[in-house]
């Protein structure tokens, strides 16, 4: 089982690279994803903004996470985490800010219930605030 899991998130993933557009990320949650480091420090800087067009979902329903983030170059890498029990996970989710630091990432989740996300940039520095999507 664990393997099959790894092995179909391995696919969304490639699938996803396949497509190549911009702006285009697949967040797929399995207990299998490996689990990522917290923040540093807990006086992370919050100057991301974070919202998501559906707060409610069925599970692999795509909605979209929007955003701001002021505090770093425009063209940065952000990452979508996911709380897994007291640990932030990291999803295979991720985009490039645009030449105004927005950022629109497509996701698709399927591990249901209540599902917190949240958005750090490559050095853990930015952190978003929390994200609450209902996955049914």
């Amino acid at each position: 089982m664990g393997q099959f899991a790894r092995t179909w998130g391995a696919g969304i993933s490639a699938a996803a690279l396949i497509a190549g557009s911009v702006g285009t990320a697949v967040a797929v949650s399995s207990p299998s994803s490996a689990p990522s480091k917290p923040a540093a420090s807990s006086t992370a800087l919050t100057t991301a903004s974070a919202n998501a067009t559906m707060k409610s979902v069925r599970a692999w329903q795509q909605f979209r996470i929007r955003g701001v983030v002021k505090s770093l170059r425009p063209g940065s890498k952000v990452t979508l985490q996911q709380k897994q029990g007291r640990r932030w996970v990291s999803l295979p989710a991720s985009m490039n800010t645009t030449s105004r630091s927005t950022y629109s990432m497509r996701v698709v989740l399927g591990l249901k219930g209540h599902n917190k996300l949240r958005l750090v940039d490559s050095r853990k520095r930015v952190v978003s605030p929390v994200i609450n999507v209902w996955v049914r």
